[in-house]
């Protein structure tokens, strides 16, 4: 006879709840089932009959157990209990009633809130009362779809909070919401679904796109920082190359002045030495004359002494330290031009880059003020002392003789240059959109507008208080450049190739406009003011 655990699972299972049998029981035709289940089976049919083949009995059977199945059945589920894994594979649901080998359901029973695999769903397809069980496609956490506060099925939407409700929530918390079935919600949103299905791929693309261009921005700022430092070393290098110079030439003034100061004390003092001995030699030579009381040898030799070595009178002689005075201006002098020339290097290449951001600039005329001329291209303007008769509107300013660009700038970074055929100017600058057109007010970084005024001697920007800026000599064509987003303005002397001011840390928060105004306060002199196309510098 085979051992229980070569038989499979359904030679211990009972007809009734298909789980191995638990407490088996024989009915009088002779079949098994667990004694809850036959038990429970006719306490709810009007006659007792055997579910397997229907036999009729008059009388309620008195159950036996059935020893033999029953010590056989616990030997099954002993041996199956642990060793036997779940074949569910990930992804499936599996059978909840399945207690040995789990099988995959097949069917999730929304009233049972129980998953069944296709043995275990036979019930639900033969009795009536199960029939009337609604079976969807196997779901997991079943438990989830049971309202946690009624313990009833959430069958309902509330489209007022966009939550799943069951029937009870439509009487109290939701009572005046709008509600509408499941089925009805999911259809609407499964219809929406499809826009965004097709939506989510060119987001997708786009931001994928965004990615490149921002590893493409930091690449590009890599190579940008390491030629940065490439060139800022090589111009510190340069620059400590002429300190260096200028320190060894320094050195070296001083060091020839002391040496020949050294050298002259040396020649003296060997003069003096070389007296000193002959005057020493002199003093023994007395000495010993004066000691000998021959006659003829004091009268012979006193007549080489009479006449003493020669000497000098030193009481005019000195020795003067070396002076220095003007040696460390000179120096210093020497080096500034030197180091001029480097900076005027180092300002040329910075010009050289920022003139990679020029922009076309025309001028706007809606935007002048009646008493400027404006060229037929737009890009001249100066001030024509009557006032021109033209419409007015918010754009146009009506208290400066000032004009806008028509171009505005809102990111990123820009650079135009302007021509200056007069020596004086009273504007050059930038200034917000909504700076105040009509008022006589201040142009000033506070009021919106970033300018500078300058004349042959001095630059001017205006700010609170005011940055004033010596010129060397009188700017012909001024460089504007603008970094929107680091807050940054500053100002190039084109011809000299050189910065002259730079103001940083500017709020800008809405668009800019280059603006002009070719009119000097003091003089009421008028100043052609032309916009020019850029020319790299070498």
């Amino acid at each position: 006879m085979a051992s229980p655990t070569s038989w499979s699972e359904e030679n211990f299972s009972c007809p009734i709840c298909l789980d191995i049998f638990s407490s088996p029981v024989f009915t009088p035709c002779g079949h098994n089932f667990c004694r809850a289940c036959i038990t429970k089976f006719w306490d709810e049919q009007a006659q007792c009959k055997c579910p397997v083949c229907n036999e009729l009995f008059h009388a309620r059977p008195d159950l036996r157990a059935n020893i033999l199945v029953s010590e056989m059945a616990a030997q099954f589920k002993t041996s199956v209990r642990v060793k036997e894994q779940p074949c569910v594979e990930s992804g499936e649901v599996p059978c909840d009633v399945c207690t040995g080998t789990q099988l995959t359901a097949v069917k999730s029973c929304l009233v049972c809130l129980i998953s069944y695999c296709q043995t275990h769903l036979e019930p639900h397809q033969r009795v009536a009362g199960l029939k009337k069980h609604q079976l969807v496609e196997p779901l997991d956490h079943l438990e989830e779809r049971m309202c946690k506060k009624h313990d009833r099925l959430l069958e309902l939407f509330c489209r007022a909070e966009q939550v799943c409700v069951c029937l009870l929530c439509t009487v109290t918390d939701h009572k005046s919401h709008p509600v509408v079935p499941l089925k009805e919600d999911y259809e609407v949103k499964m219809a929406g679904l499809g826009n965004i299905e097709s939506e989510v791929p060119q987001m997708i693309q786009e931001r994928k796109q965004k990615i490149k261009e921002i590893k493409d921005t930091v690449k590009l700022s890599k190579k940008n920082a390491d030629t940065e430092i490439a060139d800022g070393l090589q111009a510190l290098t340069a620059l400590m190359r002429c300190i260096e110079k200028w320190q060894e030439d320094f050195n070296q003034t001083v060091e020839e002045k002391l040496k020949s100061t050294e050298k002259q004390a040396e020649d003296l003092i060997k003069e003096l030495e070389q007296e000193i001995e002959d005057l020493t030699n002199r003093s023994s030579e007395v000495k010993q004359l004066s000691h000998t009381e021959d006659h003829i040898h004091f009268l012979q030799a006193f007549r080489s002494l009479k006449d003493p070595p020669p000497t000098r009178d030193w009481t005019t002689v000195e020795v003067r330290p070396p002076s220095y005075v003007g040696t460390w201006r000179r120096s210093l002098d020497q080096l500034e031009e030197t180091l001029n020339m480097e900076m005027k290097k180092l300002h040329g290449a910075e010009l050289k880059r920022v003139q990679r951001y020029e922009v076309d600039v025309t001028l706007d005329p809606d935007t002048a003020a009646s008493r400027l001329i404006l060229s037929e291209d737009r890009k001249q303007v100066h001030y024509g002392g009557s006032g021109n008769k033209l419409p007015d509107n918010l754009k146009r300013f009506t208290c400066f003789s000032c004009v806008l660009s028509s171009q505005s700038f809102s990111s990123g970074r820009f650079y135009f240059e302007v021509q200056v055929k007069d020596k004086s100017v009273q504007c050059l600058g930038v200034a917000r959109e909504s700076i105040d057109r009509k008022a006589n007010i201040a142009l000033t970084p506070k009021n919106g507008c970033w300018r500078i005024s300058f004349n042959k001697d001095v630059f001017v920007f205006h700010d609170d208080p005011v940055v004033r800026v010596p010129l060397r000599a009188a700017l012909q064509k001024v460089g504007v450049f603008v970094d929107y987003d680091e807050g940054l303005l500053s100002f190039y002397d084109v011809e000299a190739r050189v910065n002259i001011y730079s103001a940083t840390g500017c709020t800008f928060s809405e668009p800019l406009y280059p603006i002009l105004y070719p009119l000097d306060f003091d003089s009421r002199k008028s100043s052609l003011l032309i916009i020019s196309p850029v020319k790299q510098t070498d």
